[in-house]
């Protein structure tokens, strides 16, 4: 899985010109599932995440974290981030995961979010979306949970 988290002071999803959902201070986040991809990289994904101190401390260090400024997440579905550019000018998406399987592992990413106390809003999975955001900072950082898991594996905390 691959997320592409952005600080916001605040961001939101529209559809059909509705307003979906809509977030304050926290983290946007744009989700992708690779082929092969599984609970367990939904689970290392979200635990990274609801931990990284990014946030602003009271001497403006990035020192707290999403949990502890009391921010939100919106999480938006994002197969492009699996994107095969390489040959051409037109990409394939061929690594990125079925919609069945990703909706699946997207919405266990979701849940995993809520139950770490972090609330959670999303996009429409597969929809046209129009996301609005400011990015705060700016700070974007890009995870891959292959990364997670091989520090897990070889004992190297990130």
């Amino acid at each position: 899985m691959r997320a592409v988290l952005q600080r916001v002071t605040e961001a939101s999803v529209c559809v059909d010109g509705e307003v979906l959902s809509q977030i304050q201070n926290g983290f946007m986040i744009l989700l992708g599932v690779q082929k092969g991809d599984d609970e367990e990289d939904a689970r290392l994904l979200a635990d990274k995440i609801v931990k990284l101190r990014v946030f602003a401390d009271e001497n403006g260090r990035m020192n707290r974290s999403v949990t502890d400024v009391g921010g939100s997440l919106l999480v938006v579905s994002q197969f492009t981030l699996y994107a095969n550019y390489a040959h051409g000018n037109r990409p394939d998406f061929l690594s990125a995961e079925l919609p069945e399987r990703a909706n699946s592992l997207y919405e266990h990413f979701v849940s995993l979010l809520n139950e770490r106390g972090v609330p959670t809003q999303t996009g429409s999975f597969g929809a046209d979306m129009k996301v609005s955001l400011i990015n705060d900072g700016p700070v974007t950082i890009v995870m891959d949970s292959d990364v997670l898991r091989k520090n897990k594996l070889t004992g190297n905390d990130l």
